[in-house]
C-alpha cells in the first residue's frame, strides 16, 4: 500500500476542483485531485446523454480567474453542449498540465481525521491507493449521487434500461426504438426534445410538470436571430466581476429589475416579461421582480404568463392540461427551471404519449415494459431513467467521513444538515466542500460560487501555513447562526411548500429542510469577506 503526504486532497475534478487544484499549485501547495471519472469534466464526464447541455450562457460557465485558459478559447454556442464542454476542459488541460496532478477512476470511499496528526487519512476504491493530507476539500458538487426508484421488476426487464447519469460513452441508437422516459427534471427535458424526433414511440412519465422557459439557443456566427448576443472577449472580465453582484450569476448584465412589482403599471410587466421570454435562458426567472418569490400575487402573474405562452404551443387538449395546467402546480421558480428548445413541440408528434402518474402511478417494471395503474403495461424496447439526484448533500454523504472522535458526519447530519457559511461543518476540521449544502448552490452559477469559496479556502490556508498552524474548525455557535439565518430566509419565502431537490423531497426518507442559502451572491460574498476580516471569525485555528 503506498501512502502520500499532501497539503491538500481535492475530491473531483470539475470546476471547483480544477480552479483549487489550479491555485493552490501556483501558491507551491502539494496537491493532488482523485476523481471517479476516466477525464476531467465533473459532471460533464458524466453527463453523456442525448441532448446533454448547460443551463448557464457564455462566457460565464467556466473557470473565470484563470486568463490563460479562456483567452484563446472560442465558444460557439450560448449554451454549451457536452461535447462542447469537453472540449474546454481539455482545452484547460493542455494549458495548465492538470492530468499529472489527477488520479482519475479512483473513488474517495472513507475519509478519517486523526486528532494527532491533524491530518485526515484517505482511502480509495482504487486498490494500494491512499493518502494522508492536511486538507480535505470536498469538489463533490450537487448532483453526483445518481438516484433510480426502486421499482419492482427492474431485473426482469428485457430491454435496455438507463439512468440519465451514466450514459453510455458510445451513445444508445433509439433510431426506431419504442422508448419510456421516467422523470422529466433537466435531464428528461433535454432527452425528450433531442429523441423524439427519432424514436418509433415515446412515452414520457410525469409526475410533476416541468415549467420549462425557453433556452434561445444561438451559435457563433448567428447572432443576428437572437436579442443576446457573443460577448466580446475585450469584456470578459468585466462581465466576470459584475456576475458577483447579481443574485445567482447566471446571467450577463442582468439581475432582479430594481422597480418594485407593485409600483408597476400592467402594461410595464408585460412588456418586461415579453423581452425577457424572448431573450431566453434564466433571464425570466431571475431578471424580473424581486417580489416574485415572496409575494403571490407577483408570482401569479408571471405564471400566467409562462402558462400562456406555452399553453399556446401545444395542440392536444388533455396534453396541454397535463404540461402546463391552468392552476400552477406550484410557485412559479420555486424549483429551477430547465430551459427547453423544443420541448412542449415534441408533445404534438402522434407518435408521443403522455402518462401522469399522480393520477396512474407506476406499479412495477414487466419483462416488456413499464405497468402503470390505469394504462397496464406500455411495452418498450428501451426505458430511461431521468429520476435526478441525491442532490446537494448526496456527493458527501456517500463518503464515510469521520472526525477524531470517531463521529460521522452522517450521524452528524442525521437531524438535519448544518454547516458553517456553507463550506464546513462543527466537529470536523480541515474539511471543506464547494457548491455544497448551505451556500448559494442551485441558485447560482456554479464555477462563479465554486471560485468563491475556493478563495476564501486558499486564503485561509495560505494564513495557516504563514502563522504555523495546523488545524481549523468551524465553531457549533457560528453555524448555528448560519443554520438559523439560513432557515430564516427560506421560511419567509414561497419555497417551503414546493416539492423540490432544493430541500431534499426528491429522495424518499430524505429529510425535508432547506439545502441551499437564498440570500444571494452578493450578500454570500459579504458573509464571507466579514468572517476574514475579522480573523476568520467563527472558526478555531490552532
Amino acid at each position: 500500500m503506498s501512502e502520500q503526504v499532501l497539503d491538500a486532497l481535492i475530491v473531483g475534478a470539475g470546476f471547483s476542483g480544477i480552479h483549487i487544484l489550479s491555485k493552490l499549485r501556483k501558491l507551491d501547495f502539494n496537491v493532488k485531485i482523485y476523481e471517479s471519472g476516466g477525464d476531467l469534466g465533473g459532471t460533464w464526464y458524466w453527463n453523456r446523454y442525448p441532448g446533454a447541455r448547460v443551463d448557464s450562457e457564455t462566457p460565464i460557465y467556466q473557470l473565470s480567474e484563470e486568463k490563460e485558459i479562456w483567452d484563446d478559447f472560442e465558444w460557439r454556442e450560448r449554451f454549451p453542449g457536452r461535447q462542447e464542454l469537453m472540449r474546454y476542459f481539455h482545452h484547460a488541460d493542455k494549458k495548465l498540465g492538470l492530468s499529472k496532478d489527477i488520479h482519475y477512476n479512483t473513488t474517495v470511499t472513507d475519509a478519517e481525521y486523526d486528532n494527532s496528526k491533524k491530518q485526515w487519512f484517505v482511502k480509495t476504491s482504487n486498490k494500494g491507493l491512499s493518502t494522508w493530507a492536511n486538507h480535505l476539500i470536498l469538489c463533490t458538487g450537487f448532483a453526483s449521487k445518481r438516484y433510480t426508484p426502486p421499482f419492482n421488476g427492474i431485473d426482469s426487464f428485457k430491454g435496455q434500461w438507463y439512468h440519465s447519469g451514466v450514459w453510455p460513452e458510445n451513445g444508445v441508437d433509439l433510431t426506431g426504438k419504442r422508448v419510456a422516459v421516467i422523470g422529466t427534471g433537466a435531464s428528461g427535458v433535454q432527452i425528450i426534445q433531442e429523441i423524439g424526433p427519432q424514436v418509433k414511440h415515446l412515452t414520457v412519465y410525469q409526475r410533476t410538470p416541468n415549467l420549462a422557459i425557453p433556452m434561445r439557443q444561438c451559435f457563433l456566427g448567428e447572432e443576428q436571430k437572437s436579442l443576446w448576443k457573443f460577448p466580446d472577449k475585450a469584456r470578459y472580465a468585466e462581465i466576470f466581476e459584475n456576475l458577483k453582484k447579481t443574485f445567482g450569476a447566471l446571467v450577463i448584465d442582468m439581475d432582479f429589475t430594481e422597480k418594485k412589482f407593485e409600483d408597476s403599471t400592467p402594461e410595464e410587466r408585460q412588456a418586461l416579461y415579453e423581452y425577457l421570454w424572448n431573450y431566453g435562458g434564466f433571464s425570466y426567472w431571475l431578471s424580473t421582480y424581486k417580489e416574485i418569490f415572496h409575494l403571490q400575487e407577483a408570482n401569479d402573474e408571471v405564471y400566467k404568463f409562462w402558462c400562456d405562452q406555452t399553453r399556446a404551443r401545444l395542440t392536444d387538449p388533455k396534453k396541454r392540461d397535463l404540461l402546463a395546467p391552468v392552476k400552477a402546480p406550484h410557485a412559479w421558480g420555486t424549483k429551477r427551471p430547465c430551459l427547453e428548445t423544443s420541448f412542449y413541440e415534441v408533445f404534438n408528434q402522434a407518435n408521443v404519449d403522455l402518462i401522469n402518474v399522480r393520477e396512474s402511478p407506476i406499479l412495477s417494471i414487466a419483462e416488456n415494459g413499464v405497468e402503470t395503474e390505469k394504462e397496464g403495461v406500455v411495452e418498450v424496447d428501451v426505458i430511461v431513467f431521468a429520476t435526478g439526484f441525491d442532490s446537494v448533500t448526496g456527493g458527501i454523504l456517500n463518503i464515510n467521513i469521520k472526525n477524531g472522535a470517531g463521529l460521522s458526519i452522517q450521524d452528524k447530519w442525521k437531524s438535519g444538515t448544518a454547516t458553517y457559511l456553507g463550506l464546513s461543518s462543527a466537529g470536523f476540521p480541515n474539511l471543506y466542500w464547494f457548491y455544497g449544502p448551505q451556500a448559494p448552490t442551485a441558485f447560482s452559477n456554479g464555477p462563479t460560487t465554486g471560485t468563491i469559496q475556493g478563495n476564501f479556502v486558499v486564503d485561509l490556508m495560505v494564513k495557516m501555513r504563514n502563522e504555523n498552524k495546523r488545524s481549523v474548525e468551524a465553531v457549533k455557535e457560528a453555524e448555528d447562526e448560519w443554520v438559523k439565518e439560513l432557515k430564516e430566509l427560506w421560511y419567509n419565502s414561497l419555497f417551503p411548500p414546493t416539492d423540490s431537490w432544493y430541500q431534499g423531497a426528491n429522495i424518499p426518507g430524505k429529510l425535508r429542510e432547506p439545502l441551499n442559502y437564498f440570500g444571494g451572491i452578493p450578500e454570500y460574498i459579504k458573509a464571507l469577506e466579514g468572517c476574514a476580516e475579522k480573523g476568520y471569525e467563527g472558526f478555531i485555528i490552532e
